[in-house]
C-alpha cells in the first residue's frame, strides 16, 4: 500500500498545530517515531485517549495490546491516514502527515487488497514508480526483493493465484520497495508457516541492522518476543509500559517454592518480595518483582519462619505471561 499521495485538505487543516509541535520535536533526531498525548474520537466514542510514544531510530519497536485497545487507529494516525482529535507528533523528524517524509516510510497493513490482476514484477513496479524510483534502479531492487522473500520464482505470476502467505510476502516486498528509512508491518506473518515466519523475521533484522526502523504490530507473542528490541503495552488508547526485551527477560521471575509450613502468615510475609502469590497444597507459586536475585533472601526468610525448603524452581515469564499481567484479558478473543 502506497501512502506518498493525499492527504491535502487535511494537512491544510492541522498545519498551524503541527507546525508548534515540529518545533519542539525536530532536534530529536534519534527518534523515528515521537507523539504527545495523541487522541482520537469517533463522535462520542474515544478510540484513542492519549498516546505518548517514543520509538528510537534502527530499531524493532513491538506494539502489543488487547483487541479494542486503540492500535490501528494509533498507526492510521502514525501513518497520516486519519487526524488526531488533539495532540501531536512527528515521524523522522517532521510532523505527522508530512508528504516528502511519507516518502521514506513503508507500510504492511494487516487487511490488504493488492491489484490482483497484476503479476508481483508489476504490482512491485507500480510501488516504486509511485516513490519516484529511476527504472534501472527499480528494476535490481525488484530483483533483490522477489529473491529475498522467496517469490523470484513467481514473478510473472498474478496476484490472485498466490496464496495468503504468498500474498503477505510480496505485500512485505512492496513495503520495503523505497528502501525506507521506517517501516509500519501490521501482522506481518499472519497466515504463514513456520519457514515464512522465519523469513520475515531474518527480513526485519537485515533491514533494522541496514538502519530502518521497524514498527511491528503483531498478536502473536512468540514473534514479537524474538524479533523485537522493545515493546509497548497499549490498553484503552494508552501507553501503560514500555520496555526493552532483554529487560523484560531479566526483570520478573515465577519461581516456584515447595516447602512445609506455608501458613497463611509465612505466605502474606511472602509479599514483600512477590507481586502475586498462588499457594496450593504444600507448595507456593510466586512473581517476583526484582528477578531471581531475590531467591536467597526468600529462603533465608522461610528458613527463618520454621519451614522445611524441598526446593526454589525459577522459571522466566513469557511475553504472553507479561502481558496478561500487564493489560488483563479485557478484550483478548
Amino acid at each position: 500500500m502506497s501512502i506518498t499521495l493525499g492527504g491535502g485538505a487535511r494537512r491544510s487543516r492541522r498545519r498551524a498545530h503541527r507546525t508548534c509541535f515540529f518545533a519542539i520535536i525536530q532536534p530529536m533526531t534519534e527518534l523515528a517515531i515521537q507523539t504527545d498525548s495523541l487522541r482520537k474520537e469517533f463522535g462520542a466514542q474515544v478510540a484513542v485517549r492519549g498516546l505518548s510514544l517514543e520509538v528510537r531510530r534502527a530499531e524493532v519497536f513491538g506494539f502489543l495490546g488487547p483487541n479494542g485497545a486503540g492500535k490501528t487507529t494509533s498507526i492510521k494516525m502514525l501513518l497520516g491516514l486519519v487526524a488526531p482529535t488533539s495532540g501531536g507528533g512527528a515521524l523522522l523528524g517532521a510532523p505527522l502527515g508530512h508528504q516528502a517524509t511519507r516518502g521514506r516510510v513503508g507500510f504492511l497493513p494487516e487487511h490488504f487488497r493488492f491489484h490482483d490482476w497484476l503479476t508481483a514484477q508489476e504490482f512491485l513496479t507500480l510501488h516504486g514508480r509511485l516513490h519516484g524510483l529511476a527504472p534501472a534502479a527499480l528494476r535490481r531492487r525488484i530483483d533483490d526483493l522477489l529473491e529475498r522473500v522467496g517469490l523470484a520464482p513467481f514473478r510473472d505470476k498474478q496476484l490472485r493465484t498466490y496464496s495468503k502467505g504468498m500474498l503477505q510476502r510480496v505485500g512485505l516486498a512492496q513495503a520495503l520497495i523505497n528502501t525506507p528509512d521506517l517501516v509500519f508491518l501490521d501482522e506481518p506473518t499472519s497466515g504463514l508457516d513456520p519457514v515464512g515466519r522465519r523469513l520475515v523475521r531474518d527480513l526485519i533484522r537485515e533491514v533494522r541492522d541496514a538502519g530502518t526502523t521497524v514498527f511491528l504490530n503483531s498478536h502473536l507473542l512468540g514473534e514479537i518476543e524474538v524479533t523485537c528490541d522493545r515493546v509497548a503495552f497499549i490498553q484503552h488508547g494508552e501507553i501503560v509500559r514500555t520496555e526493552a526485551l532483554n529487560a523484560l527477560a531479566a526483570g520478573e521471575v515465577q519461581v516456584t517454592v515447595r516447602a512445609s509450613g506455608l501458613t497463611p502468615v509465612v505466605l502474606t510475609g511472602l509479599e514483600r518480595w512477590a507481586s502475586a502469590i498462588r499457594a496450593d497444597a504444600g507448595q507456593a507459586t510466586l512473581v517476583l518483582t526484582q528477578g531471581e536475585a531475590q531467591l536467597p533472601e526468600l529462603n533465608r526468610y522461610l528458613v527463618a519462619q520454621g519451614c522445611d525448603v524441598f526446593a526454589l524452581t525459577p522459571q522466566r515469564l513469557s511475553l504472553e505471561e507479561i502481558f496478561i499481567r500487564t493489560v488483563g484479558t479485557e478484550g483478548i478473543l
